[in-house]
């Protein structure tokens, strides 16, 4: 079920029985010198496609861009400033909400995206406030990573351990592989240097361009990418359904 394949018509159709909808959202950056510059867009929609597939639920178009300045240092990244992530969020709940939809679900590739997403949606809110508006918003909305269903996560952490580092994963290229078996195959490269603690994975606190490539001069950060497989990239696809499956019914339900 994906918007950009239906009528209006068709849509209007499918708001009388459902009012939710998974909004896809990554990134264009670099992934080491292996994986996909797509990488963080390809996962989240991956995975909202085939939970789309299973259970009918209606899928937005992928964001494929967002906020990764610091990858600027690698040729064919791309990013948007925060405050332009904050506008395009805040501006597709308002058009989601304007024409009906009331559960909005964005599933995230990217850990850069969380605080932008989130200030987006609080522009959406904050409106209503500031006018005194005094019925509550009919339309809620979440923001959720797709390696933070219990079941992916504990699936990666078992595949890789330490390995699995927070950028470039073996994870998210393991998923990549699955998806696109003709574009990545099986590598082989040394594992990078294990991770200085501060780094923050799922907020990526990395600063700028220039030092974002100084600090980590292959563009992982502490994974070794090298160990995933296409296998595994379908069991992470698998249970991170199962997770969003659950994760979502449960947000259609909230009051």
């Amino acid at each position: 079920m994906r918007l950009e394949l239906m009528t209006s018509p068709a849509v209007e159709a499918y708001l009388g029985k459902n009012s939710g909808i998974v909004v896809p959202v990554g990134t264009t950056e670099q992934h080491g010198p292996d994986g996909l510059i797509g990488t963080d867009f390809l996962c989240p929609e991956t995975i909202a496609r085939r939970f789309g597939e299973q259970s009918g639920t209606l899928i937005a178009p992928t964001m494929a861009y967002g906020m990764s300045q610091f990858q600027l240092g690698f040729a064919g990244s791309m990013s948007l400033r925060p405050s332009t992530l904050a506008a395009m969020a805040h501006d597709i709940v308002a058009s989601l909400a304007a024409t009906g939809f009331a559960r909005i679900y964005f599933l995230n590739g990217h850990g850069g995206n969380l605080a932008p997403l989130r200030a987006g949606i609080h522009e959406y809110y904050a409106t209503r406030s500031f006018a005194g508006i005094k019925e509550p918003a009919a339309v809620h909305c979440r923001v959720k990573s797709w390696w933070e269903f219990p079941e992916a996560d504990a699936l990666r952490k078992a595949l890789y351990g330490n390995g699995e580092g927070s950028h470039a994963t073996p994870s998210e290229v393991a998923v990549t592989m699955a998806a696109y078996p003709d574009t990545i195959k099986p590598f082989v490269r040394p594992a990078p240097p294990p991770v200085d603690d501060t780094i923050i994975h799922a907020g990526d606190n990395y600063f700028d361009a220039a030092d974002f490539r100084r600090r980590y001069a292959d563009g992982r950060v502490g994974s070794d990418s090298a160990l995933a497989t296409p296998d595994a990239g379908r069991r992470i696809v698998a249970a991170a359904v199962a997770g969003l499956a659950e994760d979502f019914e449960s947000f259609c339900q909230s009051k």
